[in-house]
């Protein structure tokens, strides 16, 4: 009878041992990967990025009738309202960087982290040459009359930044960049609808982006 309870307890010790182990290793791990991922993005901040762009996509085709059907706009078919164009573009833009910069702010408050840390400048200096260098390409495009290709090239540079970001932040920004490029890929040989598939891109998978990783990450 004695064994038994003797035997009894140590099980129970070595259990808890157990517990407090995988508990330990746990907290490690986490620590590791905080300190070497940026998880300081919001769920919410793709999903209202992806509201501004469909937003702008909608001003752009019904109040400055913009779709370009072909790859080639000659000085005579430019549209007058291009500078519009440009201009909303833009303010989706810095709606949907200055939304994302807040909402990270303040989760990274939350969390009692910086916002701007190694991995934060490695993920943005990553993302920033592919933007940088698409930027130019698309200003040179539009300067020679390509207009159908903004929509195609916006999507691909804009995958292929999230791709090279994915590896200081979360693993699903990855797998965004790709669904990016893809679509930046059909979009180029189905030039007539690439209002659409701009607007799917940055708006629709957007919204199921950020919906995921709030479910996932914050709620």
């Amino acid at each position: 009878m004695l064994l038994n309870v003797n035997f009894e307890i140590k099980s129970t010790f070595i259990m808890k041992d157990q517990q407090d182990y995988i508990q330990d290793i746990a907290e490690i791990r986490s620590m590791m990967e905080r300190s070497s991922k940026f998880l300081s993005l919001s769920g919410w901040a793709g999903i209202m990025a992806g509201i501004y762009a469909l937003a702008g996509a909608y001003i752009a085709y019904s109040v400055f009738n913009f779709n370009p059907d072909e790859i080639f706009y000659g000085a005579e078919r430019l549209s007058s309202g291009l500078t519009d164009i440009i201009v909303l573009g833009v303010i989706v833009l810095a709606l949907a960087l200055g939304t994302a910069i807040f909402l990270s702010y303040r989760k990274a408050v939350r969390k009692g982290e910086k916002i701007w840390n190694a991995v934060s400048k490695q993920l943005l200096t990553n993302m920033a040459v592919p933007l940088a260098a698409g930027g130019i390409l698309i200003v040179a495009l539009i300067s020679k009359g390509l207009l159908g290709l903004i929509a195609p090239l916006t999507l691909l540079f804009y995958g292929i930044s999230l791709y090279n970001a994915g590896r200081f932040t979360y693993l699903e920004v990855k797998y965004l960049g790709l669904v990016q490029m893809g679509l930046g890929m059909i979009s180029s040989y189905f030039i007539e609808y690439g209002l659409l598939f701009w607007a799917a891109g940055f708006g629709v998978v957007h919204i199921i982006y950020g919906i995921y990783i709030y479910l996932r990450h914050e709620r």
